[in-house]
């Protein structure tokens, strides 16, 4: 079950996981478009509001139909938000919280009713968490919660045999990057990182990936910064 779906780091995942010969299910809030082009015989589409209780609920219940069962989330739909904390209006604050935060925990609590021994949770938060930015007071606290739901949850899930994780990546090269910032603020950011580039979504997909196999059977509990050493 990959959240989030249909573009950016969500696409990458579903992609990379069905590459790795994964079946999967991803949700997505709007784009029938996008995730169409997502879609294969092994990807199959669920659109689904993660604000929205009842939709995660149907969306895993499709899941339990369509796969016989959830054994890896990865969750990673979200919204982002850029205003000044002053300005920041209530609709906006519950909006940011009701995707980001709520929405990751009920992901989260459904997968952990659900996942046994070999499990996997990876949730996707961000560097704003500890490299915030001016205008990001509402997104960084939202994921902020995420990295807290996941380290409880990597307690709690531990002794089933059931890893939790978070990666936070840093400045990625998406769509929405390049729609919310001048391509020179986009360069120099690019050049903070000691590899003077941006991160792309298969370099975030790819360690997502990782976690999500055997390889990381000894890992829990953890946040992997996938930010070119931009922190």
């Amino acid at each position: 079950m990959v959240t989030g779906g249909a573009r950016g780091i969500g696409r990458a995942v579903v992609r990379r996981l069905v590459a790795e010969g994964a079946t999967v299910v991803f949700s997505y809030a709007r784009d029938d478009a996008a995730a169409a082009e997502v879609a294969g015989e092994r990807a199959h589409a669920v659109r689904a509001d993660q604000a929205e209780p009842a939709e995660v609920e149907r969306l895993f219940a499709v899941a339990d139909e369509v796969l016989g069962g959830v054994d890896v989330l990865v969750g990673n739909a979200g919204v982002a938000a850029s205003t000044p904390l002053a300005e920041v209006t209530l609709a906006e604050y519950e909006r940011v919280m009701a995707v980001n935060a709520r929405g990751t925990f009920l992901a989260v609590q459904q997968a952990a009713r659900r996942l046994g021994e070999g499990g996997r949770i990876v949730v996707v938060s961000s560097v704003t968490t500890v490299w915030p930015s001016p205008g990001e007071s509402v997104y960084a606290a939202s994921k902020a919660a995420v990295e807290q739901i996941a380290r409880v949850a990597s307690r709690e899930l531990g002794p089933r045999g059931v890893t939790v994780n978070t990666v936070s990546p840093g400045v990625t090269d998406t769509d929405l990057l390049r729609a919310a910032a001048p391509p020179e603020a986009v360069a120099g950011v690019a050049g903070m990182t000691p590899l003077r580039r941006l991160g792309t979504p298969a370099d975030v997909a790819d360690v997502v990936a990782f976690l999500c196999g055997p390889d990381a059977r000894w890992v829990t509990g953890q946040n992997l910064r996938a930010d070119g050493g931009l922190v």
